[in-house]
């Protein structure tokens, strides 16, 4: 006959005021980080030492049952946004929310207006929206009712009820722009990647291009939109009909699409940036080591540390008005590629 396995039974938190013998409101006080000054350091210590003895967890859905929520800053964004940039700047976020006690979750999303009810069953302190999520202002309410104590939207437009953070796509084309027409083009190309999900970003740095143009071109000047799909097929054929395009420079909507094109264009025996200026975005590494190096538009991201202390303060603050914050500035980074 098999012997079954002695059954573990799960430590609880009675079992832990017993061990180091105080009440299960020290116990809950000292595992949760509450109260401080109320405790001395010794009993903490105790209380933690037993914790440790007994293998015991608080559990975070009784928590969060009592709380209301379960101190979690939910971060939502389409898959589509993941990248070097993104996560360098979610490293630091996370670890300045870890310092200030909330542990962070990312759920990646496909965009539907209804995925505000699926973050609410997770009961999370805080939601950071990006852009493409679609949230609504019925969404952040049903956050807010259901525990939520801070939502805010990072890029895209701003929603009723929500905090807004800003990164100023527009600025991206204006600062591409000026520099383009300070090295002389009056007629230029504009990348708008075909892939639909990217149209938050793209359109409004096509928007900062043509509005420069219109104000500082001159007669003749123009910015034509080129519609192109990320394959090394789509580059081939840009840059095919590039002399016959009576374009001289080129915006690359990013860093990414510009290397796909420099490959392109240097295939199709084009000189950059004699035969065609390149201008990209985002100052990936790559765009360092490539030969040209690229010139691009860098947007300066506040450090994690600082957005973590804003959200902070708005779960503390859960009252507090919407408030709209604009986040980073851009410049031109100068290159070989134009």
């Amino acid at each position: 006959m098999t012997q079954q396995p002695a059954s573990r039974t799960t430590p609880t938190s009675a079992d832990v005021a017993r061990r180091a013998g105080v009440s299960r409101a020290t116990v809950s006080y000292v595992l949760n980080d509450s109260a401080t000054g109320r405790v001395s350091e010794q009993t903490r210590k105790r209380v933690r030492e037993a914790a440790e003895e007994l293998g015991y967890v608080p559990h975070a859905a009784a928590r969060a049952l009592r709380a209301g929520h379960t101190g979690i800053v939910l971060l939502t964004m389409p898959e589509l946004v993941f990248g070097p940039l993104f996560n360098s700047f979610l490293t630091e976020l996370r670890n300045a929310l870890r310092t200030l006690g909330y542990p962070i979750a990312v759920y990646a999303d496909s965009g539907t207006a209804e995925a505000a009810a699926s973050w609410a069953e997770l009961r999370p302190t805080a939601v950071l929206v990006g852009a493409g999520s679609g949230i609504t202002p019925r969404g952040v309410e049903l956050l807010r009712r259901s525990g939520t104590r801070a939502v805010l939207t990072i890029g895209g437009e701003p929603v009723e009820g929500a905090h807004s953070l800003m990164l100023d796509q527009i600025q991206i084309g204006t600062v591409a722009a000026a520099h383009l027409l300070s090295r002389g083009h009056r007629r230029i190309g504009a990348i708008v990647p075909a892939d639909p999900g990217l149209g938050f970003f793209s359109r409004p740095r096509l928007e900062g291009l043509r509005a420069a143009y219109a104000e500082h071109g001159g007669p003749g000047s123009r910015v034509e939109p080129l519609p192109l799909d990320y394959t090394e097929q789509s580059a081939a054929q840009l840059a095919a009909g590039w002399r016959e395009s009576g374009l001289s420079a080129l915006f690359t909507y990013n860093d990414e699409y510009a290397l796909l094109l420099l490959s392109a264009f240097q295939d199709a025996g084009l000189r950059i940036p004699e035969d065609v200026a390149l201008v990209g975005a985002d100052d990936v590494l790559l765009a360092r080591l490539t030969r040209p190096r690229l010139t691009t538009v860098r947007l300066e991201i506040p450090d994690g540390a600082r957005l973590a202390q804003l959200i902070d303060r708005l779960i503390r603050n859960p009252d507090t008005p919407p408030e709209l914050h604009t986040l980073g500035a851009s410049h031109i980074v100068v290159r070989d590629s134009g």
